[in-house]
């Protein structure tokens, strides 16, 4: 799917710079940017989502292990 993806000069620059560095395109570096933020967000909702309704629920067993 097609996307515009708007950004300032500023953040152009960088881009274009890291592609450089990297000898990458811009888009392969923003794609590989999007892919990471979004992998490393979806890991820590999963963690906090079995935090929120898993660890409540051996709570008590958890408070006498530690005793």
């Amino acid at each position: 799917m097609a996307m515009t993806l708007r950004l300032t000069d500023e953040e152009t620059a960088a881009l274009r710079l890291r592609g450089e560095l990297e000898g990458r395109s811009m888009q392969e570096v923003a794609r590989s940017a999007v892919r990471e933020y979004t992998d490393r967000h979806s890991r820590d909702d999963l963690i906090d989502r079995v935090m929120n309704t898993e660890l409540p629920r051996f709570a008590d067993a958890l408070e006498r292990l530690a005793q």
